[in-house]
């Protein structure tokens, strides 16, 4: 016999207790419980490539009707996996609702989940720029009322929990996934990741940190690769993001990493996913597998001989769902705990955790319709009728991303070409000029699921540049010609190419990558590479231009930093875009004309050669440029670097005491202008470096940021409040201490540009620290 939710939620019988959670432990079979901890992704491997490491490798065909009986956890992209309108897939998801309601025993709903790195991953949806780009804006607040939006769109048609964000800290520039990062700073990739989830779960939506941990630090930059790290790189660089967003994000969701840690796949680590991020950091809501991590124990790792030993080392190591779908956790599982092997309580563990969280969704409450807000009211008798009621992209959305798009552009030379003075004609030359494409990362829709529809339309409109520079400069005569391909090694155009540029008064250059996934891009999950030089013969067309004579402005569309050989002291500008979404294309052009003021900074150091990696500012002295090396890894624009097309005056930095207590606060205070005769943004960067400590340290550290808007001549106090425990790192000992001793504090346009210091000696006896220390400098910017 069926009991509705709201039967079970009312009727005491079922249970000694009031707690809806605690009821249904008691009276769920194991099958029951077991299918409240896996997905179920149907039909996302009949056709195109995989959207998922293995894929094809370990997705088998599920039945439905066989397993929707026993109730379902999670549903696995209902949106995300093929094209479809956004009102037909919300009525289909809900009709799947209904479904699991009327067939399974209790009536338990699924909960939904989606793809929302860079929006909303569904048809039609949204394609905000890329997380590295929100990097590029050091605006928190932004990324936060962008977040809320993606989780507002979710959210209307019926979608519980969102994968994102991703809070590894980049390690390696040449990993495929460096354009899913927000940048190579701890702080920075902390602060935003955290505003990043407050704004998808103030829509009601679950956040998903991603993926912990230790996964960017793979060896050789390749996707997957084990990661060897010591106890400080992992305690100093790789999990203060994590540890930040689950104090003080609020998020409910923590996904695990591929990776093995020291040999010791994340999938299988207690001490990771319980001892610390439960244990230690308090954290109370659900981890979920990444994409077949679990099964991965077995087919990848070696660590598991049997489908039940992975699922037993999975639970006990603290994932509680198995993603997308189910493999392990399910006959395997059963059968384990059926025959002694695995306890009951592992299962009773991860399954309060699962239906706390629906409770806290509202999907155990006796009222839940599974009628999304979107289709509220509508007539579903009629679903074809509904086509094209849902917008994913409002003018509201555009006109964010836009915003965000143009926070994000960094302009990292200018040789005074910039702004473009009504040029009377302009050469638009490169293999990223005329693509669309080229403003998207792959876990943007069109790239990650339409290019593999093929006839499909992008189901969103995406001027390209060489659309935005037209509209732009409306009175110039546009050449335009791609020279080559993004990665094809073409040269036979590079003369073409030659010959627009020379008779042109300006050359606009749109080089970078072609977002993809394993191996059908050049940048995008799986497509690593191994060395930071321009991909195909993109190089080769730079220094043709280049020796052509005209002005050269390079635009790079791009999912990583490259080395950009002679462009980088020999192009009239050089203007940085990490895929910067739908609206990247006007906020470029605007750029260029001077329509928009670049505020963007460099999220990630730019190479001044393709060899150099792994590197990143956050060094110490001797992984910087030395007498011992013949290797010099100095970038051409450091991490933090990006002009304006106004000037700023920064009065000296002033400090309220020359010494405080190890765990006292210190007032850092300067005063900048606008000097300059436009309205403008400053980015006030305040950098620390500890000369003398028991282990060797990064020269520089981020330590707090100031973005400051300014008109002409106006000008503001800047102040930080910074707290000793900003000065934290880890001991020999593996504590995470705070020492007496000097400490210099530097303001900083850029991570290799700091205009002014004040050193500040820390006193009293040394401090362990853990998460509950101070995490964030209080920040005021007033206007005087």
């Amino acid at each position: 016999m069926k009991v509705s939710t709201a039967q079970w939620s009312a009727d005491p019988a079922l249970s000694d207790g009031d707690d809806p959670v605690e009821r249904l432990v008691s009276v769920l079979t194991l099958e029951e419980k077991l299918a409240q901890l896996y997905g179920v992704w149907v039909g996302a491997s009949d056709e195109g490539g995989d959207v998922a490491p293995h894929q094809h490798d370990v997705e088998e065909v599920v039945d439905l009707d066989q397993l929707l009986p026993l109730g379902l956890g999670q549903l696995t992209r209902p949106f995300g996996t093929r094209p479809v309108d956004a009102a037909l897939g919300a009525v289909s998801l809900m009709r799947t609702q209904e479904r699991i309601r009327a067939t399974s025993r209790w009536g338990i709903p699924a909960l939904a989940h989606e793809e929302c790195l860079a929006g909303f991953a569904a048809w039609g949806a949204t394609a905000y720029p890329v997380p590295l780009s929100w990097g590029a804006t050091f605006d928190p607040g932004l990324v936060e009322r962008m977040a809320r939006r993606i989780g507002d769109d979710m959210r209307s048609v019926g979608v519980h929990q969102g994968l994102a964000p991703v809070l590894d800290v980049v390690r390696d520039a040449r990993w495929g996934r460096v354009e899913e990062t927000i940048g190579e700073d701890p702080h920075l990739v902390a602060t935003i990741a955290t505003a990043y989830v407050r704004g998808v779960e103030s829509a009601g939506v679950v956040a998903t940190l991603k993926h912990f941990v230790g996964y960017s630090a793979s060896k050789g930059g390749r996707n997957l690769a084990p990661v060897s790290v010591g106890r400080r790189e992992l305690q100093d660089v790789l999990l203060p993001p994590f540890e930040m967003a689950v104090r003080e994000g609020g998020v409910r969701s923590v996904m695990n990493s591929y990776s093995d840690v020291d040999g010791v796949p994340v999938a299988a680590d207690r001490s990771l996913l319980t001892g610390l991020l439960r244990d230690q950091w308090g954290f109370e809501g659900t981890v979920v597998a990444d994409y077949f991590s679990v099964a991965f124990l077995k087919l990848l790792h070696g660590v598991a001989g049997t489908w039940a030993e992975a699922a037993g080392a999975a639970l006990r190591a603290g994932i509680d769902v198995e993603l997308p779908t189910v493999k392990t956790f399910g006959e395997p599982l059963r059968r384990a705990v059926e025959e002694g092997i695995l306890p009951l309580d592992l299962i009773d563990t991860a399954l309060r955790r699962v239906l706390r969280q629906k409770a806290e969704l509202g999907l155990l409450d006796p009222d839940w319709t599974p009628v999304p807000p979107a289709l509220a009211g509508a007539d579903l008798a009629d679903p074809e009728a509904l086509r094209a009621t849902i917008d994913l992209d409002p003018p509201g959305n555009r006109a964010l991303a836009a915003e965000l798009a143009e926070a994000a552009v960094v302009l990292l030379r200018n040789d005074g070409t910039l702004p473009l003075d009504r040029p009377a004609s302009i050469a638009v030359i490169g293999p990223n000029a005329d693509d669309p494409y080229a403003m998207l990362g792959c876990y943007s829709f069109p790239t990650h699921v339409v290019t593999q529809h093929p006839g499909v339309e992008m189901g969103i409109r995406i001027p390209t540049l060489l659309e935005a520079v037209r509209a732009e400069f409306p009175d110039a005569r546009i050449a335009h010609t791609a020279g080559t391909t993004v990665d094809g090694g073409e040269t036979s155009g590079i003369a073409e190419a030659v010959r627009l540029a020379a008779a042109a008064d300006v050359v606009i250059l749109a080089l970078g990558d072609r977002a993809g996934l394993f191996g059908r891009g050049t940048s995008g999950e799986g497509c690593d590479i191994e060395t930071l030089a321009l991909p195909g013969a993109q190089q080769q067309l730079v220094d043709a231009v280049l020796d052509a004579g005209t002005p050269a402005v390079a635009v790079m569309l791009a999912g990583r930093p490259y080395a950009l050989g002679r462009a980088s002291d020999e192009a009239a500008g050089i203007v940085e875009a990490f895929f910067a979404g739908e609206e990247g294309a006007g906020a470029i052009a605007g750029v260029l004309s001077g329509r928009v003021n670049p505020s963007g900074r460099l999220p990630v150091s730019v190479p001044a050669t393709p060899g150099t990696q792994p590197s990143t500012y956050l060094a110490a002295r001797l992984a910087q440029r030395s007498d011992v090396s013949s290797i010099d890894p100095t970038p051409a624009f450091p991490f933090g670097h990006g002009l304006s097309y106004t000037s700023f005056t920064w009065s000296d930095l002033l400090v309220d005491r020359d010494e405080i207590d190890t765990d006292g606060i210190v007032r850092v205070r300067l005063r900048v202008a606008n000097s300059g005769s436009r309205a403008g943004v400053e980015v006030v960067q305040l950098y620390l470096h500890d000369p003398v400590a028991s282990v060797a340290r990064p020269v520089q550290k981020l330590i707090a940021y100031a973005r400051v808007p300014l008109a002409a001549g106006a000008s503001a106090d800047v102040e930080f409040a910074v707290h000793a425990d900003l000065a934290v790192y880890t001991a020999a000992s593996g504590d995470r201490v705070v020492e007496a001793g000097e400490l210099v504090l530097s303001a900083g346009r850029s991570s290799g540009d700091l205009v002014s210091a004040q050193t500040v000696r820390l006193v009293g006896p040394t401090r362990i620290v853990d998460h509950r220390r101070h995490l964030t400098a209080e920040v005021d910017a007033t206007p005087v």
